[in-house]
């Protein structure tokens, strides 16, 4: 007799006030099947992905679990049926330890000692390193990513549903994890791959279900798709070519020399020796593994962090270094964070008032606040940059993540900055949302501003850099011409893998090039 399906849904549908997320959903997923969803930002894939995990109700529609049917209430009934998710925006508690978050989800005759020792095993045979006994809010946004991921792992689930799980891995990373789902799905384990990353999807998936404004709009084999069709499908469109043009560079705008920063907590990263430079007219891109010391460059850099040694952090010659970060704004430093929710904004606040977290153009005399310029600027924000919400007054926790990223993003470039940071700028975001954010970072370095990108996306950071550093171990690497670098050099350098470290800092027509003593 046929196996029934691991897991159908007929008729899902979920309204919100502003919008109705799923509308008549079916889905169908087979035992071992890998079963990729694709969409763009907002088209209902995270909503269906919480009702199948209990995290939410749906108005209508029916869900067959092993051919029988089931009503799942919370996470918990799932995780007992065999369903476990890794959400993109991650589910751990700040305060309690890697190991004690994941022992919150699991059986709890187990002892918490046997949780980490099995967390350190699981860690260390899908290359996903894991350190069990850190703080949650000690790790960087890539390591909280892996303790989802092993936790997820370690209830040896039926279905396991992944939300964007490569977005913050390296490419030798990636084909860990791949070798890992190729692995459950060989063992009768159905997954359910949410991704933007429409090459992974090719190479990984065995059928893919299309949803466009909460309504599936097609059904495919996507290894018999081309990324062109698979964003078709998506979005009605291909999208946008890049507009690439050779950098012309100006004056030096950041310039870092031999930041030494020590840690600040026991679990933190120690920046060593670190020099590097933004000339304007240009993006710069840093890649590394997460956790390597990126936060701790990034808040040195936006005045997060004031101890560096003076000197060792100008901006068009002025001394930064212990500044504060409105002081850097008023210079002309703009920032956007790794982390959206909680840093970039504030999630109860409304986009008009998160606005004033960085714009102070509508903040008066006396602290009096300029509403309607407020919203003005949010409801131009939003328009400009195609996000979808439900206006100006719209909450920031009720946008999809793609959405308030692209918020957050146009945010600061309307500033009219002449240095933009940005850490991780496309996390999470659709490919034509991705490419709508790349072009305006282009935009920006052709209007003369310093651009310095942090990402662990290669792809990104190759398509958008002139040049390109490597952050490993709180040490940056030699500066490298993109056109010179390859995947394989980078990827060996994320390990740490070149000769010595950046000490010096390039002039406009010479760049410094260490040679790696490996390859990967």
């Amino acid at each position: 007799m046929t196996a029934p399906p691991r897991l159908a849904l007929t008729g899902i549908t979920k309204q919100y006030p502003a919008v109705r997320a799923n509308d008549a959903v079916n889905l169908t997923v087979a035992p071992g099947q890998i079963h990729a969803v694709l969409g763009e930002n907002g088209a209902g894939k995270s909503t269906l992905m919480k009702i199948i995990y209990g995290a939410t109700k749906p108005d209508a529609g029916e869900m067959l679990w092993n051919g029988e049917r089931v009503q799942v209430a919370s996470p918990a009934q799932a995780r007992q049926l065999g369903i476990s998710m890794v959400y993109q925006h991650f589910s751990l508690f700040d305060t309690l330890t890697a190991a004690e978050n994941v022992w919150l989800g699991l059986d709890k005759s187990l002892p918490l000692a046997e949780v980490t020792r099995r967390i350190t095993e699981v860690a260390e045979g899908y290359g996903l390193p894991v350190d069990p006994l850190r703080p949650v809010h000690t790790l960087s946004v890539g390591e909280r990513q892996r303790v989802e991921i092993v936790r997820a792992l370690l209830t040896k689930p039926q279905l396991l549903i992944l939300d964007e799980p490569t977005s913050v891995l390296t490419p030798q990373a990636v084909d860990k994890l791949f070798v890992t789902l190729r692995q459950l799905s060989a063992e009768g384990c159905a997954i359910l791959y949410i991704s933007h990353k429409l090459d992974e999807i090719r190479a990984l998936c065995h059928h893919c279900t299309v949803l466009r404004g909460g309504k599936v709009t097609g059904e495919v084999d996507p290894s018999k798709e081309s990324n062109a069709s698979l964003s078709r499908l998506m979005i009605g469109a291909e999208p946008p070519a890049l507009a690439q043009r050779a950098a012309t560079t100006g004056a030096v705008v950041l310039d870092v020399k031999q930041l030494d920063l020590p840690q600040q907590d026991p679990f933190g990263v120690t920046l060593k020796g670190m020099s590097l430079q933004v000339r304007a007219g240009e993006i710069v891109g840093v890649a590394g593994v997460s956790g390597n010391g990126q936060q701790e460059l990034m808040a040195a850099l936006s005045g997060e962090d004031p101890r560096a040694k003076a000197g060792s952090v100008t901006l068009f010659g002025s001394d930064i270094a212990q500044a504060s970060p409105r002081k850097r704004r008023a210079l002309g430093l703009h920032f956007v964070p790794e982390e959206r929710l909680g840093r970039g904004a504030v999630p109860t606040l409304s986009l008009a008032q998160n606005t004033l977290l960085t714009r102070t153009g509508n903040v008066g005399a006396g602290g009096w606040l300029n509403l309607a310029g407020t919203r003005a600027l949010a409801a131009d924000l939003i328009d400009r940059f195609k996000v979808k919400a439900g206006g100006p007054d719209a909450a920031a926790r009720s946008l999809s993540g793609g959405n308030l990223q692209k918020f957050i993003v146009g945010r600061e470039i309307d500033a009219k900055p002449k240095l933009l940071i940005i850490s991780q700028p496309t996390w999470g975001v659709d490919v034509g949302a991705a490419a709508q954010i790349r072009g305006e970072l282009l935009k920006l370095r052709d209007a003369g501003c310093a651009v310095l990108v942090v990402s662990e996306e290669l792809d990104e950071l190759f398509e958008l850099s002139d040049r390109l550093l490597v952050i490993a171990q709180g040490r940056l690497s030699p500066s490298l011409p993109t056109a010179e670098a390859t995947v394989e050099k980078i990827g060996a350098w994320m390990s740490g893998l070149w000769e010595t470290p950046a000490t010096s800092v390039p002039t406009p027509n010479a760049v410094t090039e260490g040679a790696p003593r490996a390859e990967a």
